[in-house]
């Protein structure tokens, strides 16, 4: 069975819920998008429940992937639990919604690197197009770089948290600025602290489905969603040298296969782990791993899956925390929430977040973030979303993380890393997951970022304008005798060793079908007509914060890329001069 299209887009996630909305607002183009999830659940409205859809198989891809040889000696079996959903809005349905674009050196670094069209300049209103900022005297903005009038809900938490207030205050003591951390300028090199700004509108969650879908989006006669449909292959047409997409082979859960034609353009949006596997499936990868995986080569690309980065945290556990909230509190606040939409339930509880550079990394912008979550979760949260061997890190985990234990948590997040991990497909078979080998820590640039990170959450521990506030570190018990710690100054070493056993995953895997590798400029995969990428797989270096704002900054630029070649006429356009003045041989394939 076949049905034609204008266009076909795989993944109704971050961007690609954001470029099927798009290009749909001309009714003259038609255009499917399929997603391997369903609808959101109704518990995916409220924020807090977040950590509660990773692990669900209706709700997240359940990948598994390998921390490397250099981390995860506290994880179960070394395997990092990697969080992507699975469900229209993708992984903006089960991420903990912090908004943060990144560095603006990081897009000019971008430009600088060939992504001709993507400097900060440039995608700054792209940014501004999705957002709808509500107003708050909360925290300090740019006026300038934000708008109101987006689709997308960013806001600030009601109310407010005394952990998250404290941790602004105590990290302006360190020498951090506070400012907007989404601003034109992001502090320099001692960096900007702030209360986060998160994807939620009058505090329920804003994912691409509930922004750009929900209701008129996906109402168009237009537009049909596929949804509950995986896709296979990419069907590729033509000789070596002059290959085209000219369809999408996708399947139910039950059921022969199906085609959904595309007449103008196939756009991959199933994020950095699909994007690659399902170019990989369709013949377009490095040679040598496609034949020892069974499937055809139609293209060699070595860069298909290489190149993957991903921000690493550690979870830094500060006990008995006078300004910190208990699960139980956390549990007990789901009625408020429903009644008001405000309470504990009004954000996944990453409420602060500080920005800077260590003096170690790369001069373009900040390579070092510290998160504060007023809350310490409790024991199985730990063992089955992240696969942390608790019982290593605590002495008696189910009493220090208790239903009514006060903790606080911050996380030192290496934001800039220089390890690669890759994506490698493992066999023809679209339902076996491709290995996933994340390499953490393979380049000893990033250790010594961690420990300075580590170094300067510590510090701004120290600095609590009120002591019991943050409570005691606590240092796992084993890394403390090992190193002869007693509290105090903790050593290189014992952070190192921390490193080494209990840093995680942030779930931003980017990269892997870059520009400049995999794509062009324009998003268009090399080698390939009438096919593009557009993900978080296709930023030429990972962004410097949480990743989710970005990648629905990319859809909304592919929407417009993608309309100006092909004469698609959208409700709005952000100027695009420069593109327009491209000759006609490089806009159009």
């Amino acid at each position: 069975m076949s049905e034609t299209f204008d266009f076909v887009v795989v993944g109704g996630g971050s961007a690609g819920a954001v470029i099927a909305a798009r290009l749909s607002e001309d009714p003259s183009c038609r255009v499917a998008l399929i997603e391997a999830g369903a609808q959101p659940p109704p518990l995916e409205l409220m924020p807090v429940a977040a950590a509660s859809m990773q692990g669900d198989a209706a709700t997240d891809w359940r990948y598994r992937a390998d921390a490397g040889k250099h981390a995860g000696r506290g994880l179960f079996n070394r395997t990092v639990f990697l969080a992507q959903g699975k469900m229209l809005g993708g992984t903006s349905g089960i991420n903990y919604m912090v908004y943060v674009r990144g560095h603006p050196g990081d897009f000019d670094r971008w430009a600088e690197g060939g992504a001709a069209g993507w400097s900060y300049a440039d995608v700054l209103p792209f940014f501004k197009k999705s957002e709808g900022l509500a107003q708050s005297s909360e925290i300090p903005i740019d006026a300038s770089a934000h708008s109101g009038a987006g689709p997308l809900g960013v806001s600030v938490r009601s109310p407010l948290l005394t952990g998250a207030r404290e941790f602004v205050t105590a990290a302006m003591a360190t020498g951090i600025k506070l400012g907007d951390y989404n601003g034109r300028d992001r502090g320099g090199p001692a960096g900007m602290v702030s209360l986060v700004q998160i994807t939620t509108r009058n505090g329920k969650r804003s994912s691409t489905y509930h922004a750009f879908l929900e209701g008129a989006a996906a109402s168009r006669a237009n537009l049909k969603i596929i949804a509950g449909a995986t896709a296979t292959r990419v069907v590729l047409e033509g000789a070596r040298g002059h290959l085209r997409a000219t369809g999408v082979e996708y399947r139910f859960a039950t059921g022969d296969p199906q085609i959904a034609t595309a007449e103008t353009e196939v756009i991959l949006s199933a994020g950095a782990i699909g994007s690659p596997h399902l170019l990989m499936l369709s013949g377009v990868g490095p040679r040598k791993e496609l034949r020892q995986a069974g499937v055809p080569c139609r293209l060699h690309s070595p860069h298909v899956g290489k190149h993957l980065k991903d921000h690493l945290q550690i979870p830094l556990f500060f006990l008995d925390s006078a300004a910190g909230v208990t699960m139980a509190d956390v549990a007990s606040s789901a009625d408020e929430w429903q009644r008001t939409g405000q309470g504990l339930a009004s954000s996944a509880l990453y409420d602060a977040a500080a920005f800077f550079s260590t003096g170690l990394g790369d001069r373009h912008g900040h390579d070092a973030q510290i998160g504060c979550i007023p809350c310490g979760y409790d024991a199985p949260t730990w063992s089955s979303k992240v696969n942390l061997d608790i019982d290593r890190c605590f002495d008696s985990a189910s009493t220090r993380l208790g239903a009514e234990s006060k903790n606080i948590i911050l996380l030192p997040t290496i934001i800039q890393p220089h390890s690669e991990g890759e994506i490698v497909l493992r066999s023809a078979d679209y339902g076996e997951n491709p290995a996933i080998h994340m390499n953490y820590f393979a380049d000893q640039r990033d250790m010594k970022v961690m420990v300075a990170a580590l170094k300067r959450s510590l510090e701004i521990a120290a600095q609590w304008p009120e002591k019991q506030g943050i409570g005691a570190w606590w240092a796992p018990p084993f890394l403390a005798e090992k190193h002869g710690y007693e509290g105090g100054k903790a050593s290189d070493a014992l952070l190192e060793d921390l490193a080494r056993y209990f840093a995680i995953t942030l779930w931003h895997p980017t990269c892997t079908c870059r520009m400049g590798g995999v794509v062009d400029a324009r998003l268009r995969v090399e080698g390939v007509r009438k096919l593009r990428v557009a993900d978080a797989s296709v930023m030429p270096n990972i962004v410097s914060g949480n990743t989710n704002a970005a990648s629905i900054m990319i859809g909304e630029r592919a929407a417009e890329l993608i309309a100006i070649d092909h004469g698609v006429q959208l409700a709005e356009f952000v100027d695009l001069s420069v593109n327009r003045a491209m000759p006609q041989d490089v806009r159009m394939q």
